[in-house]
């Protein structure tokens, strides 16, 4: 995830099986070398078709909304691996679709995880659209995210993208003590209980937020603590190798 990708996220947001928290949904092992090629950014983009695919054909064994949500998780990584590599086009398609599934799983069910994909897709999407794009849109990340809060209050995306936005907006429209804040208590309340791109989002993002405010020694530890969840993450190497 660069920077610049990154930055994006105030706009948009207001951007084997493991414990959740409770209400969560848990995500089968087949999604999960798909999540983590993302997060550890050891592959290309064609590389990672390769699991997307492969998430995919598991997917459509699955029925209704359940069906429906994963293949929009399947999107929403692979427009990530896109993005990475600035093909905003191919990433930008990927997202539509991610929010097309989405909001087609919140037809057959009301789910906190319909709402946060559908969330997290349209977070990405104003990302690698124009900025008309995201200023229509951004302001809706935060309320699907809320919707998806509103059936699980436990839903630490949600929580995150609520939080990331005053971390990331640019002066004056930022909060970053704000920021910090609301993404601790988000990791005393549910810390052991997060999935590990969750944790790396908000260890990370804290750690970005103490380097906006000049705090190095905070921000080191708070990347570094990111980098024990992925290690070979290269966004987050890029910012802790100068500190």
């Amino acid at each position: 995830m660069k920077q610049k990708t990154v930055c994006m996220i105030f706009i948009c947001a207001g951007f084997f099986l493991y414990a959740l928290p409770a209400g969560a949904q848990s995500l089968p092992g087949w999604f999960l070398p798909l999540r983590d090629a993302i997060y550890e950014q050891n592959l290309n983009a064609g590389e990672v078709a390769v699991l997307y695919h492969e998430v995919k054909a598991e997917a459509e064994k699955l029925q209704g909304a359940e069906r429906l949500v994963m293949l929009s998780r399947a999107e929403y990584m692979m427009g990530r691996a896109y993005q990475y590599e600035e093909r905003k086009n191919e990433a930008a398609a990927r997202y539509d679709a991610g929010m097309a599934r989405a909001e087609a799983a919140l037809k057959i069910k009301d789910s906190a995880e319909g709402w946060q994909m559908l969330a997290e897709n349209l977070s990405q999407a104003c990302a690698v659209r124009s900025t008309m794009y995201a200023m229509t849109n951004g302001l809706n990340v935060e309320k699907y995210a809320k919707k998806a809060l509103e059936k699980n209050t436990g839903n630490t995306a949600a929580l995150f993208m609520i939080a990331a936005r005053w971390v990331y907006a640019p002066s004056p429209f930022n909060n970053i003590r704000k920021g910090i804040q609301m993404m601790q208590d988000i990791l005393t309340r549910y810390e052991a209980l997060m999935p590990p791109d969750d944790l790396f989002n908000v260890y990370s993002s804290i750690g970005y937020g103490y380097l906006q405010q000049k705090k190095n020694a905070d921000a080191k530890t708070w990347l570094l603590k990111s980098l024990e969840v992925y290690p070979t993450n290269k966004y987050v190497q890029g910012l802790s190798g100068n500190l």
